[in-house]
């Protein structure tokens, strides 16, 4: 049997502090140009994917709205981002990229692929697939399992 996930040596464990200490590592190298790694994952899409609804960018880069909201203002002040009316739908805004923001993004180098680059160094690349997907599995697992949200009496409040 293996340990349950709050315990030191799990899985959970392990993957926590890989993802804490890449996290903490790219902060660290963006933080000597100004932003954080939220403000560059916006920029980096806005780079590759052109003008792009607000709306969807959370969802794009897995951010909740109102934080998004706050990222995008500094990002604006910063002069990096332009954020106009959308044409389509007067009531969304669309984020542009910025010559300031692109001149920014184009000298630095990709963080999380730096950090990458350190944190597997001398693994062998089937170790580090399998490692990939023994999570994907595991998440795929989790994320299909109802634990009682769905159908289940507890999740309508019937006891």
């Amino acid at each position: 049997m293996t340990a349950p996930t709050g315990e030191p040596d799990s899985l959970g464990a392990w993957a926590k502090r890989y993802y804490y200490a890449n996290r903490l590592a790219v902060e660290t190298l963006l933080r000597a140009h100004g932003i954080g790694s939220t403000q560059w994952l916006v920029l980096r899409h806005l780079a590759v994917a052109g003008p792009t609804a607000q709306r969807d960018l959370g969802r794009v880069i897995d951010v909740e709205r109102a934080a998004l909201s706050g990222i995008v203002s500094t990002l604006v002040r910063k002069g990096f981002v332009e954020q106009t009316i959308s044409t389509a739908d007067q009531r969304q805004r669309e984020l542009v990229l910025t010559s300031s923001g692109r001149e920014l993004l184009d000298g630095l180098p990709d963080p999380f692929a730096a950090v990458r680059q350190v944190a597997l160094a001398g693994i062998d690349p089937a170790d580090v697939d399998a490692a990939i997907r023994v999570l994907q599995r595991a998440i795929a697992q989790v994320q299909a399992h109802d634990f009682g949200r769905k159908g289940s009496r507890a999740a309508h409040g019937i006891s």
